[in-house]
C-alpha cells in the first residue's frame, strides 16, 4: 500500500535491492560452497565423531547430552547441515527425548556464525573484526548450556 501512496519511485528502488541482493549472492557462492564441502568432508573423515568422542566428557559435566554434540559442532559453521544433524538426532533418540528438546531450543537460540559474520563483514568491507567472532563463539557455547538447561527444566 506504501508503495502506491509513495512520492518516491518505490519500483526503481526495489529493482536497485535486488540487484544489489543478485550480486551479493553471487559473490557470496564461493565461500557457501566451500563451507558446505568442509562440513561434508570432516563429516565423512571421521573427525567429527572423534571430535564428539574426545569433548564428550567435558559436556557430560557441563550437563550437554553427548548426542547433542554433532548439531553443537556443525550449527556455527552451516544451518543446513545442523538441520541435518538434528535431524539424524530425532532418529536415533526420538524427538520426544532429552537429547532432542535441548537441541531444538539450541537451533532456535542460536544462528550460524561463520556464514553470518562473513555476511556481514564483507559486505561493510571490514578489515578486521575485533572481539566479533570470539565472543560469538562465548555467547553459542552459552546457548548451548542454557538449552539444556531449559529442556531438562521441561521433561
Amino acid at each position: 500500500a506504501v508503495m502506491f501512496f509513495s512520492k518516491k519511485d518505490t519500483l526503481s528502488l526495489f529493482l536497485s535491492g535486488c540487484r544489489e541482493g543478485a550480486k551479493l549472492t553471487f559473490d557470496l557462492l564461493p565461500t557457501l560452497i566451500l563451507l558446505i564441502v568442509a562440513v561434508k568432508m570432516f563429516s565423512a573423515s571421521g573427525g567429527m565423531d572423534a571430535l564428539c568422542r574426545a569433548a564428550s566428557p567435558v559436556c557430560k559435566a557441563l550437563g550437554i547430552p553427548p548426542e547433542l554434540l554433532p548439531v553443537a559442532t556443525v550449527r556455527p559453521i552451516s544451518g543446513s547441515g545442523a538441520t541435518a544433524a538434528i535431524t539424524e538426532l530425532f532418529s536415533l533418540c526420538g524427538p520426544d527425548s532429552s537429547a532432542a528438546l535441548s537441541a531444538s531450543v539450541f537451533m532456535g537460540s542460536s544462528d550460524t556464525i561463520l556464514y553470518t559474520l562473513s555476511v556481514y563483514f564483507s559486505h561493510i568491507k571490514a578489515k578486521r573484526t575485533g572481539y566479533a567472532l570470539p565472543v560469538s563463539f562465548a555467547v553459542m557455547i552459552f546457548c548451548l548450556v542454557f538449552s539444556c538447561f531449559i529442556a531438562k527444566l521441561m521433561l
